[in-house]
């Protein structure tokens, strides 16, 4: 049984695993997250497993039809995103159109959970819905032995002509999240580890889970509704740093672990209680993670004890109202008293922000300009609300008449770059989008920002605090000439 796994060609560095689909200005390259986890867990199993990110390898559709030849699949497993759905799909018909017909084809990733019967009006075998790493094992092991579909659960495929809908799988708990292997062992056997890039961290890096799902109700979040679910669920905190004690002595080369979960400081307890394994077991180790906003002092001070670097902050906007509009639990207050104390423990801030949320004025967007400058956080980025289906928001827009395009393919320019693609009777999308390139130049360019840049360079692991600066810097002033 061979199984071949698709990252497939699309725009240059466009970002299929990112929470936001869109090239970054900053150079940031996603790893394969989820096909690098289903890789695992398909190779506990199976022997001739080929992970392919033709994305990031700047590969065609010629190169990935010519791969596939080589390798022969039983199965072939394709990414897909809401921004390039249609491409993903067209390339999951060209292999199957091109090598031998009984290949089976099923896509995967956020879409297939909104979009399943329209991607099987196309010539696509099977659609796995939301998580599916054990969900692709369960279709490689039906396929091995020439058995039927029905019993999986979790998908939808075409049978005789007719689409047919299985009833959803439950998604993974702890047990089941503990026995996937190392996602870093993954990128270890199958990537180039200097192919990735986070412009928030060291170089270079890798990104992990230690659990999945989110129970906040963020209206403009995707992954909740669309992949994960809502119920926060977790590793061990021993199968935690057992990994990152694979990574420091296994890939010595990486100078920082990104900790992928949406929700990872939402357990106070278990944040302390991984840091304390780290310190007990004396590993030195950089690593950062995503937190929320209302994250208490002294959780953050065990956190930069063990070695942890920066957060990664959605402040999303300086606006109180539009907080409660996105029904984000935060407000103005708790994140000025968070980032007081972030700073005050050594932690780095990168602070993610918004542009046309809803509620969303020019006035509302110069506060929350204000509000950045305030903050004064190491990094910051500026993204346009971009509605995806599945989420309040979307439902929110189409309802209002506030989305201008049909096909969320249109919210990226050429080079993959976010475009607004909604439109307010306060604040149309040409100005969300000058709106969001005023807040990216006001703070990088501004005389203020040095002394922050320069603080950075002088921390711990200096040198490669620069060289990221640096990789970011380039990125961003080549954005710049291209009169962004």
């Amino acid at each position: 049984m061979k199984i071949y796994l698709l990252s497939p060609p699309s725009t240059p560095r466009f970002i299929r695993s990112a929470r936001w689909e869109a090239a970054d200005r900053g150079g940031t390259t996603y790893y394969p997250l989820w096909l690098s986890y289903t890789t695992g867990v398909l190779e506990e199993r199976y022997k001739e497993v080929r992970l392919v990110d033709a994305q990031v390898w700047g590969w065609s559709v010629d190169d990935v039809v010519n791969d596939v030849k080589k390798f022969n699949p039983d199965l072939v497993v394709v990414d897909c995103a809401f921004s390039s759905l249609m491409s993903d799909i067209k390339v999951a018909e060209t292999i199957k159109k091109n090598i031998k017909k009984d290949v089976k084809t099923v896509l995967v990733g956020p879409p297939t959970s909104q979009f399943s019967e329209k991607i099987l009006n196309n010539d696509v075998d099977i659609v796995a819905r939301f998580e599916y790493d054990f969900t692709i094992r369960d279709i490689a092991e039906a396929v091995e032995e020439g058995k039927s579909l029905e019993n999986i659960k979790g998908i939808s495929y075409k049978e005789d002509g007719k689409i047919i809908h299985n009833p959803d799988r439950g998604f993974t708990n702890s047990e089941e999240l503990d026995a996937i292997p190392f996602v870093s062992k993954v990128y270890k056997n199958h990537l180039n580890m200097k192919d990735y890039f986070l412009a928030h961290t060291l170089y270079p890096m890798v990104q992990i889970f230690t659990g999945r799902g989110c129970p906040n109700q963020c209206t403009f979040c995707s992954w909740p509704k669309t992949l994960m679910g809502r119920k926060y669920r977790v590793r061990s905190v021993e199968n935690v740093v057992d990994e990152f004690e694979y990574i420091a002595e296994e890939i010595p080369e990486v100078k920082e672990i990104f900790i992928e979960d949406d929700t990872f400081t939402i357990d106070r307890k278990r944040v302390k209680e991984i840091c304390e394994e780290i310190i007990k077991r004396k590993l030195d180790v950089t690593w950062s993670c995503n937190a929320r906003a209302d994250l208490d002092y002294e959780t953050m001070k065990v956190m930069k004890e063990a070695g942890c670097r920066l957060l990664d902050v959605g402040y999303e906007s300086g606006n109180d109202n539009i907080l409660k509009n996105i029904k984000k639990g935060i407000t103005l207050d708790q994140a000025r008293e968070f980032t007081k104390n972030a700073k005050k423990a050594g932690l780095m801030i990168l602070a993610d922000f918004v542009i046309g949320l809803p509620g969303e004025t020019k006035e509302t967007v110069e506060k929350t300009i204000k509000f950045v400058k305030e903050l004064k956080p190491e990094l910051m980025q500026f993204s346009v609300a971009t509605p995806i289906p599945g989420t309040e928001f979307y439902d929110w827009v189409k309802e209002n008449n506030f989305l201008i395009v049909d096909d969320l393919e249109e919210s990226l320019n050429d080079e993959g770059i976010q475009k607004a693609i909604i439109s307010y009777p306060e604040l149309t999308n040409e100005e969300i989008e000058k709106y969001m390139q005023k807040g990216v130049k006001d703070y990088y360019l501004s005389s203020s920002y040095i002394p922050i840049a320069m603080k950075s360079i002088l921390r711990k692991n200096g040198l490669s605090e620069l060289r990221r600066m640096m990789i970011s810097v380039k990125m961003f002033f080549n954005y710049l000439r291209k009169g962004r």
